[in-house]
C-alpha cells in the first residue's frame, strides 16, 4: 500500500468526522420518545399497592423535557364508554426518572377487559412566535386486574 497525500487527507477527514459525532450512551427507538413506564407487580386487585417506574432518558435524547406526568389506569381498546380513565397520580418528575408507590383504587372494573397503565407526558415546545405551548404524548404498559366484584 502506498501512502499518498490524498489518502492521508482522507484518513484525517474520516477521523475528524467520527470525532464530531456525539456518542449516544443509549439507543432509543421512536417508541420511547415519551418515556418508558413499568409497574410492579403488574397483576393487581383493588387495594393492592404497586410501584411505578418511569425512565425519561430517551425522551430527553429526543428533546422532550417532561414538565408534568399523569398516570392513568385505562381500557385502551373496545372501551364501551363506561370505562373512563382513572387518574393514579399527577407528578412533576425528577428527571431523568420518576418512581412512586400507589394503591389500585376500589373502582368499578370490568371482567374480561384489558387494562393498561398509561403515562401521559406533557412537555413545553416553543411556538412560531417563541412562546411555549404544551403537547402531550404517552406510552402504556399492560396490567391485569383480578378479583373484580
Amino acid at each position: 500500500m502506498q501512502l499518498t497525500l490524498p489518502a492521508i487527507f482522507a484518513s484525517f477527514a474520516a477521523l475528524a468526522s467520527a470525532a464530531a459525532v456525539p456518542a449516544s450512551s443509549v439507543y432509543c427507538s421512536e417508541a420511547t420518545r415519551f418515556g418508558v413506564v413499568t409497574i410492579e407487580p403488574s397483576t393487581l386487585s383493588p387495594g393492592d399497592s404497586f410501584t411505578v417506574n418511569a425512565d425519561f432518558t430517551c425522551a430527553l435524547q429526543y428533546g422532550i423535557n417532561p414538565e408534568y406526568t399523569d398516570y392513568y389506569i385505562e381500557v385502551p381498546v373496545n372501551n364501551n364508554g363506561y370505562e373512563p380513565p382513572i387518574l393514579i397520580a399527577r407528578r412533576t418528575p425528577n428527571l431523568p426518572t420518576d418512581s412512586f408507590t400507589a394503591q389500585l383504587p376500589y373502582a368499578y372494573y370490568f371482567a374480561n377487559t384489558s387494562y393498561v397503565l398509561y403515562l401521559a407526558t406533557t412537555y413545553p415546545v416553543n411556538g412560531t412566535n417563541g412562546t411555549p405551548y404544551y403537547p402531550v404524548g404517552g406510552v402504556e404498559t399492560p396490567i391485569t386486574i383480578t378479583n373484580i366484584s
